[in-house]
């Protein structure tokens, strides 16, 4: 198998990810996922279309990730390690698309606008 190259993004977050055959390391830029995503939900987003497809230990991931928060990047991760799975075999394909782990989630944070302290927010409003 040769090396796989999908991207996957989550609000401003990119994930560039290479996956190829190997014992099932997952490295983040240069360091080990459990390094770089401390908390164990971010962790169990990152492996979860891993564990859904039942090759946790099948292929070696490098990401390079970009942009955004944590929790954007887990994501965006995510999205990236499902579109390499299914580009793999087409067999995983159903089961992470029936998880919603195929979709680009398209949230994005609105934008401020002139003349408010925030994008929805108005200061106060003053009568007289």
């Amino acid at each position: 198998m040769a090396v796989i190259n999908t991207s996957g993004r989550r609000k401003t977050a990119v994930a560039r990810i290479y996956m190829s055959e190997g014992s099932g390391t997952i490295t983040v830029n240069g360091r080990n996922y459990k390094d770089y995503f401390l908390t164990g939900t971010l962790q169990y987003i990152v492996t979860q279309s891993l564990n859904i497809a039942n090759a946790a230990d099948k292929y070696d991931i490098k990401a390079n990730l970009s942009g955004g928060g944590i929790s954007g990047q887990a994501e965006a991760l995510r999205l990236a390690i499902s579109k390499a799975l299914c580009e793999i075999d087409t067999e995983n394909r159903p089961p992470l698309k029936a998880q919603g782990l195929l979709r680009r989630d398209p949230r994005m944070v609105e934008r401020k606008k002139p003349g408010q302290p925030k994008a929805r927010k108005r200061f106060q409003f003053s009568k007289r």
